[in-house]
């Protein structure tokens, strides 16, 4: 999905315990990436999975990319790349995701959401999407995990952002803040190492609890483990949003 594979033992090397309880607290040392701690925050990211991989009985080793539950009307809502839910096939999302648990369920993607730039010609500009979620046992996501809300029109780098996502190659979420800077008036990015494959549609959290942008984009994301991308979110992203939230 982002990424060549070739730079999945980067975050071995990149991933350090020293910043994760700063991290978790407020903004912590900048620009280091280390293993997620478990916490009901930490909970709004999970992991994609193909429908039949899940369904097979064993989720290890075959997520494919994050997402993130955002505030909606409806508490069913996750934000993710759009180059992450392209193709004909089910998928599912697990929030929370460690070491081949669900600890908080897994919940099947029911409608997909993708813009009209992404839909029509791949424009990675437009690399960014939201997917719908059945209930389980009655309730919605958000329900169980609470959300982030999702904001559109913020200006990048106003605030450093805390990057969540799930490297294809581990098992456990990694994390790292850092500041944003513009890239082109329609892109972001923002230097993290480690952050692999398996990290695209990785929520970017500012110090509000708002998610102004969702790794992708440029390069699907990037082409270095340091250096990743998101489309900065705007009019085609707030519409977006709107449809995804509307009554169904």
């Amino acid at each position: 999905m982002k990424r060549n594979a070739l730079l999945g033992a980067v975050i071995m090397l990149a991933v350090t315990s020293a910043s994760e309880a700063a991290a978790d607290g407020g903004p912590g040392p900048l620009g280091v990436t280390a293993v997620a701690v478990a916490t009901p925050q930490a909970a709004r990211v999970g992991a994609l999975f193909a429908a039949e991989d899940a369904e097979a009985g064993s989720l290890v080793g075959e997520h494919f990319c994050t997402a993130s539950v955002v505030r909606s009307p409806h508490h069913n809502l996750i934000a993710t790349a759009a180059h992450c839910l392209e193709g004909d096939g089910e998928f599912v999302f697990v929030p929370g995701y460690r070491d081949g648990q669900a600890p908080y369920g897994v919940w099947k993607v029911d409608r997909v959401f993708l813009p009209a730039g992404w839909a029509k010609n791949r424009d990675e500009d437009s690399d960014v999407a939201f997917a719908a979620l059945d209930e389980l046992k009655a309730e919605g996501v958000e329900d169980v995990v609470g959300a982030n809300r999702f904001a559109t029109g913020t200006a990048t780098g106003a605030t450093a952002v805390t990057v969540t996502g799930y490297p294809h190659d581990a098992e456990d979420p990694v994390r790292c803040t850092n500041r944003p800077t513009p890239h082109d008036r329609s892109q972001q990015r923002i230097a993290c190492p480690g952050l692999t494959g398996g990290t695209s549609g990785s929520p970017w959290v500012n110090g509000d609890g708002r998610v102004v942008g969702v790794l992708g984009g440029h390069e699907q994301g990037g082409s270095t483990a340091d250096v990743s991308y998101s489309v900065v979110l705007g009019a085609e992203a707030a519409e977006l949003y709107r449809a995804a939230t509307a009554d169904p």
